[in-house]
């Protein structure tokens, strides 16, 4: 709890989200009232936004540990991100996909930002591998009702739907009705970025996850002595309820790099320095070697294949193929 004679002290504000307009008002306090040195966290992309003219007028770095559309580092040259893109995950699916003899993709996202990105990218990288995406829909970003959307998938007869929603319990929602009406027996099988089989929900989809394939940057199955070390920590904090899930790595990483910087600058954090030293920042992740791309302040990572197994009693993201050095295309 203290770096380069420095100590940590963690001021923690909830937007009670989706909430732009308290994100950016909590961020302003932090900044006036608390005087932090970092900004930090930010699960939701329109939060991010909201809160980047902030960093930009105080100068503050905002380390993104979540948000995942394209803009958002875009938007404050103070804004670094540890996490993923959309697009960054979602073009190695449509990749892989056409690569494997899945030819006709009805595709689903949510109607925000990350899932129009998440849609544009599987869509570039699976159609210049021949592939065709035969329907495309938007589903609300709040309450979703998923009955209608999975029967018109079921009636185009796809090889394979492409989902992207967000993490918890849309995804388990989704899978529900998938199941109920009969699109697996129907031969249709689910390709989706990693949020739809999130670490956390696995064990409420059950046996209705096995054997789908998604493409993600993190797994709480990720075999390596860094991921060992994450996830011992992790059951110690939190009283061993459950696996971490990408949220959880992001928020590791984002305080790993933190601690760099304050390393690297003796205790003396100032925003223009501290930037410096994130661009080409590299680190040891639990998911793997990542790094900060000097000239977008964006991520670089390795992307992994993964199929839904169990193991051991327990539902895993097990990876079995990989895409190295990504960068976010839609940048």
């Amino acid at each position: 709890d203290v770096i380069a004679g420095r100590k940590v002290v963690l001021v923690s504000k909830d937007t009670t989200g989706p909430a732009p307009e308290i994100a950016k008002r909590l961020a302003q306090e932090a900044v006036v009232r608390d005087k932090v040195d970092f900004l930090a966290g930010f699960g939701l992309t329109p939060e991010a936004l909201a809160v980047a003219p902030v960093a930009t007028q105080a100068k503050k770095p905002m380390i993104v540990m979540n948000a995942a559309s394209s803009i958002v580092t875009a938007k404050s040259p103070y804004i670094a991100r540890v996490s993923m893109t959309l697009p960054q995950v979602s073009a190695p699916m449509g990749t892989w996909a056409a690569k494997n003899g899945i030819r006709r993709v009805f595709t689903l996202v949510a109607d925000y930002a990350p899932g129009h990105d998440s849609e544009a990218a599987f869509k570039t990288t699976f159609t210049a591998g021949g592939g065709q995406v035969i329907e495309a829909v938007r589903t609300p970003l709040k309450n979703p009702e998923f009955s209608p959307f999975v029967q018109r998938i079921k009636d185009a007869k796809p090889d394979a739907v492409f989902v992207f929603l967000p993490a918890g319990e849309q995804g388990i929602a989704f899978m529900k009705s998938f199941q109920e009406r009969g699109l697996a027996k129907a031969g249709i099988r689910v390709i989706a970025t990693g949020d739809l089989t999130d670490d956390h929900v696995l064990p409420a989809m059950g046996d209705a996850a096995v054997g789908m394939i998604t493409t993600f940057h993190y797994s709480a199955a990720h075999d390596s002595p860094e991921n060992r070390a994450f996830l011992d920590a992790y059951r110690k904090a939190t009283g061993d309820q459950g696996q971490p899930n990408f949220m959880a790595v992001g928020g590791w990483d984002g305080m790993a790099a933190i601690a760099e910087v304050v390393k690297r600058l003796g205790g003396q954090v100032d925003g223009d320095r501290a930037m410096t030293v994130l661009k080409g920042l590299k680190l040891a992740s639990p998911r793997g070697a990542i790094s900060i791309d000097p000239e977008t302040r964006d991520v670089v990572q390795t992307v992994y294949v993964r199929r839904v197994e169990k193991v051991g009693g327990q539902y895993r993201n097990v990876e079995f193929d990989r895409f190295p050095d990504q960068r976010d295309p839609g940048r």
